[in-house]
């Protein structure tokens, strides 16, 4: 896994420097060759940025024989016991908000800015999140109108991300 090279993330806008550990949870790992292969490469382009870890949480066992509400709960359980009490947590969820991405570079940018702890994105399993994650996050993030799997959500948010850094940095990815 790629990801924790760095102490600190440092970001320089607007001459100034920002510190944070920016870390994304999962469940479960990512089945698909090519979503692996793409959330490589860009678990390889972030870290120039910050000291970005992606943590892939062991899905439920017996998940298949819970009850949806059961696996939520479990599924919670596992991502709460991952987070520290300053953590600014994102839940990526398809009820959250919008941004274009020039809105997600200046929400990391203020987050970054705010010295609060880590940021935290989590991506949920299969079927959303337990009351108990939505009670604990900060904000809520929707990429999208349209409905994407939640290993697809990976590489979509990791792409976005990495877009919003060279946004920041004023580099030329955004429009190329």
């Amino acid at each position: 896994m790629i990801g924790g090279i760095f102490n600190i993330c440092i970001l320089a806008a607007n001459s100034q420097l920002f510190f944070m550990k920016i870390k994304l949870i999962v469940i479960g790992k990512t089945s698909e060759p090519y979503l692996r292969e793409g959330i490589e490469v860009y678990l390889r382009r972030l870290i120039r940025y910050c000291d970005f870890e992606l943590e892939v949480l062991p899905d439920v066992r017996n998940k298949a024989v819970l009850p949806v509400e059961k696996l939520k709960t479990a599924e919670a359980q596992l991502v709460l016991k991952k987070l520290e009490g300053t953590d600014y947590v994102v839940l990526l969820d398809d009820k959250g908000k919008q941004f274009k991405s020039e809105g997600l570079a200046e929400f990391v940018t203020k987050r970054l800015a705010s010295g609060r702890g880590r940021l935290v994105f989590v991506v949920g399993g299969a079927f959303g999140f337990d009351n108990g994650l939505y009670e604990r996050a900060d904000i809520k993030l929707s990429l999208s109108m349209m409905t994407f799997s939640h290993q697809m959500v990976r590489l979509i948010f990791l792409e976005q991300l990495y877009r919003a850094f060279t946004i920041i940095k004023n580099e030329p990815y955004h429009h190329s």
